[in-house]
């Protein structure tokens, strides 16, 4: 197709794939009608298409994703609300069965654990990351196998270094610049790199020079199964910042990574087994606790919805200028969202332990505010067991102002409180908290069709991309149930010890790094420190020299600014690019992640399907100028 218009997808991982399904699906519906441009798609990724870095095979086998193999798709469903074509297509676990049961013969797994893990999964799984690598690896074939005559797709193994040309520099076409040496011209180039390091900040380097100084150990925030724990030393302390995800990751690795297990006794407790070759390791946090568990239990009642956050209201907040603010106009209503997804279920759920109609008490949870000593009253009338009720402050700050006396005591508090969630996050008769978990990923999903432009510069840059996702990550995207349970079994075996919340950590010279807790006397001193979370999306700071050549073209700061319907590219002067698209979370679109739920009409298929359509118009555009052209 010597015709073709061509585009180069900068990535290569599931947000960019999933945007070539979109491509291809909105082709193939234009070659339908006999008017399709013919285009030539090549994605430039150095690690494999589909998985991208972050999902790639070549990693630890004992990582795994924080969702059920059932909570997986990357396929579009009925609840998409989307201009293209809906294209259906199995989920993790559907497509496992078809695997195991001979109906993708197409599919050839070589990894001997993969497949022993694919004939055994189940919808409640929680699966390595390899195995989504080989569910992510077949998304990309299926597209490229079934796309239209009028779309070719090339995969190069490589890294973009620069583009330059286009519109801003009066040349219709862009130049590609590969570290290979190589050069592709490009109609159109879509940024879709998604998750990268970012150069380390100025705390990071000073660290750094101090470890250097002293012989010390200091690793920065990074992909966990990218850091250098090498130098971490068996029986000495490492002081671990950080109890999210990355932590739970890391956790891992220092321990079963390191030859150690797990058995359950008779009495049905964990334990583990040391190989003698791990660290004690020393976590704390804000908070001093994990995040909390992934939920497992099932609703039984009344099907979830959201009732203040309604699209009427959110376009409502939508149309302020620059004036709303996250803390005063939209948390009291995600907080009341919370608590009707909480007590729906427990009420129409287990109506047993109740003692008021569902509709009284939900309408004065409605009209009350979420945390007033009248609606805590309403509650504490209608729910009997107070273990039944749910405490929203206490939930975000499980050890609130408490003090310890000891760091004995304080071990105590923490592994009681990992032992309750745990029941409350997994157990059916628990299934009110299912009911929370929905609301708040509702409440998450609705907060993102508000506009930027709506919000002032504060929940712009702050309160949104740290604070409010780092809020619902610990609601909603915690670890597997198991994972606690085995960190239960290392705090039990004394590997793992818990600093206590508002950890504090100072490096003294020839001493080494130092973490201590207001909650708690006394304090650890180590030769080791692990910062456990990933970097933040910063496209300035970005190692990645694509999206720093971005910003010096004005195309914003920390993040890249993009138009909130079709993605493209707004400089500072607030002109879009005709041929230049982002999308992923290194701009300041809503994050909406890549591969996601079934059934939810999910943010990223919407984007991408916008998107997709927006490639197709500009690349009809170019095929019209070109027809214009002199022969």
């Amino acid at each position: 197709m010597d015709d073709a218009v061509r585009i180069v997808i900068v990535g290569a991982g599931p947000r960019a794939v999933m945007l070539l399904e979109r491509l291809s699906a909105n082709q193939a519906d234009t070659s339908n009608r006999g008017d399709a441009t013919p285009l030539h798609v090549t994605l430039v990724d150095p690690h494999p298409p589909g998985a991208g870095r972050i999902w790639r095979h070549d990693q630890s086998p004992l990582l795994k994703l924080n969702s059920m193999a059932k909570d997986v798709t990357v396929f579009t469903d009925e609840s998409c609300r989307i201009a293209g074509p809906v294209t259906p297509g199995p989920s993790l676990i559907e497509w496992a069965e078809e695997v195991r049961s001979g109906l993708r013969p197409e599919v050839t797994v070589t990894d001997a654990a993969v497949q022993a893990e694919i004939a055994a999964l189940q919808g409640g799984s929680f699966p390595t990351r390899r195995l989504n690598s080989a569910y992510l690896g077949w998304f990309h074939e299926s597209i490229v196998r079934d796309a239209p005559e009028s779309l070719a797709v090339t995969v190069l193994a490589a890294t973009v270094l620069s583009v330059v040309g286009g519109a801003d520099e009066g040349t219709h076409a862009h130049r590609v610049e590969l570290d290979t040496g190589e050069t592709l011209d490009a109609d159109i180039v879509v940024y879709a790199v998604g998750h990268n390091a970012r150069e380390q900040g100025e705390r990071e380097r000073q660290l750094l020079a101090f470890a250097g100084r002293n012989g010390f150990t200091y690793v920065a925030p990074d992909f966990t199964a990218d850091a250098d724990l090498s130098r971490i030393s068996a029986g000495r302390n490492v002081i671990v910042r950080g109890m999210g995800l990355a932590a739970t990751d890391l956790v891992v690795l220092l321990f079963e990574g390191r030859g150690g297990s797990f058995s359950r006794g008779a009495d049905g407790r964990l334990a583990y087994v040391a190989s003698g070759q791990e660290p004690i390791a020393h976590l704390g946090s804000r908070r001093g606790v994990p995040y909390r568990s992934k939920i497992t239990s099932a609703l039984q009642g009344d099907a979830p919805r959201l009732e203040v956050l309604t699209p009427e209201h959110i376009a409502a907040l939508g149309a302020a200028s620059g004036t709303l603010d996250f803390d005063r106009d939209v948390w009291p209503l995600v907080a009341t969202e919370q608590l009707l997804g909480y007590y729906r279920e427990l009420f129409t759920g287990h109506p047993d332990r109740i003692a008021a109609e569902w509709a009284e008490v939900s309408e004065r949870i409605r009209s009350l505010p979420w945390n007033s000593a009248e609606l805590l009253e309403v509650i504490a009338q209608a729910v009997p067991d107070a273990a039944d009720r749910f405490a929203l402050v206490s939930f975000d700050r499980p050890l609130g102002q408490e003090r310890f006396a000891s760091s004995a005591e304080l071990q105590e508090r923490v592994r009681a409180h990992i032992a309750d969630d745990l029941a409350l996050r997994t157990e059916q008769r628990h299934s009110a908290t299912q009911g929370l978990f929905l609301a708040t990923l509702y409440a998450f999903m609705a907060v993102a069709e508000i506009p930027r432009d709506a919000w002032n510069e504060r929940t712009r840059t702050q309160t949104l991309p740290r604070d409010w996702h780092h809020y619902f990550s610990y609601v909603a995207s915690g670890p597997p149930g198991h994972r606690l349970e085995e960190l239960l079994a290392l705090a039990e075996g004394g590997l793992v010890r818990f600093l206590g919340p508002d950890v504090r950590v100072r490096a003294e010279e020839g001493v080494g790094f130092v973490a201590d807790s207001p909650s708690t006397p006394g304090s650890v001193t180590a030769a080791a420190l692990v910062d456990a979370w990933l970097p933040e999306s910063n496209a300035a700071a970005s190692v990645n020299p694509v999206l720093r050549e971005l910003v010096s073209r004005g195309a914003g700061a920390e993040r890249i600014t993009v138009h909130p319907e079709h993605s493209r590219v707004v400089d500072d002067l607030g002109r879009e690019h005709p041929s230049v698209f982002a999308v992923g979370s290194f701009t300041a679109a809503p994050e909406s992640g890549a591969f996601t739920r079934p059934g939810i009409n999910a943010l990223p298929f919407r984007q991408n399907d916008a998107l997709a359509l927006a490639l197709l118009a500009q690349a009809a555009r170019v095929r019209d100028e070109r027809a214009l052209e002199p022969a």
